[in-house]
């Protein structure tokens, strides 16, 4: 199973918004989302990474306006979604899963590009988006003008994948395909219905943690932000619990990688900033 990320823009940040005792050094941070080739559900997306859609679509309302407006993103041309799927001689038609890992814009906005895709998703976070008002979903960081009209038919939701048991610091979850490959794992803090993926049978496990932090100094380092950036979490007081099971995931030999780290990795598709070269 090859697994790639592209990173779609960067965003950045006062290092000591982001990492406990840092400096007010700007930190430019990735917005990774991952393509992988599955032997036999084929190729599949892992988010979408930032798109035009969430920056200057014609749909969006004012608070994701105001939204783009305060993160100033910058796009990545050359490693948006689309022109990534073409370097892999792929049409959007060709993906037929998008894994999501949760509602943010960051990681949602260019779902209207793939109309033949099944999503996986937390059915019970999709819930909640429902049964809230638009006004209440833009303070939970979602806005339902970036999901696809029909989202919910073409949902297949976590609750329905069979279950796998943690073991030897290998954390469990929901089995994505019924063969072990992809295992969605419960990482809660950040947004509601936040997963992540743990590729179990490669060499040297991987765990994709998202948002669990932004830096992995954050979570290696127990540096983990403070006010004010806990302000924007869907749970707080569940982060430390969840940075503590990938710190044990850690020392049992596995690999983490999270959506912003700036670092490359041995999986992304580039390893350096443009600007920073």
């Amino acid at each position: 199973m090859k697994i790639v990320f592209a990173n779609s823009a960067w965003v950045s940040a006062a290092e000591r918004l982001i990492l406990r005792g840092g400096s007010w050094r700007s930190v430019r941070l990735r917005v990774r989302y991952g393509l992988i080739f599955h032997p036999v559900a084929g190729p599949m997306l892992v988010d979408t990474g930032y798109t035009p859609e969430a920056l200057t679509g014609g749909r969006r309302g004012r608070m994701l306006r105001l939204y783009g407006a305060l993160l100033k993103p910058e796009l990545n041309a050359a490693e948006q979604v689309l022109p990534v799927l073409k370097r892999f001689g792929l049409s959007p038609d060709d993906i037929r899963t998008v894994v999501v890992t949760h509602f943010h814009a960051d990681h949602i906005s260019g779902l209207s590009l793939f109309p033949k895709a099944r999503f996986i998703a937390s059915d019970a976070a999709w819930a909640r988006v429902k049964a809230r008002t638009p006004r209440q979903n833009s303070r939970h960081g979602v806005f339902t003008e970036l999901f696809p009209p029909d989202f919910e038919t073409r949902l297949d939701g976590l609750s329905f994948k069979p279950g796998v048991d943690a073991r030897d610091g290998i954390p469990g979850g929901a089995d994505l395909f019924g063969d072990g490959s992809v295992i969605a794992v419960d990482l809660p803090g950040h947004a509601d219905g936040q997963f992540g993926l743990l590729f179990a049978s490669l060499e040297r496990p991987l765990l994709y943690a998202v948002d669990v932090q932004w830096l992995l100094a954050a979570l290696t380092e127990s540096r983990a932000p403070g006010f004010p950036a806990t302000l924007i979490a869907e749970d707080a007081a569940a982060i430390e619990p969840t940075s503590a099971v990938l710190r044990r995931f850690l020392a049992a030999g596995g690999e983490v990688m999270l959506c912003h780290d700036p670092a490359p990795t041995s999986y992304d598709l580039s390893s350096s900033d443009p600007e920073a070269a």
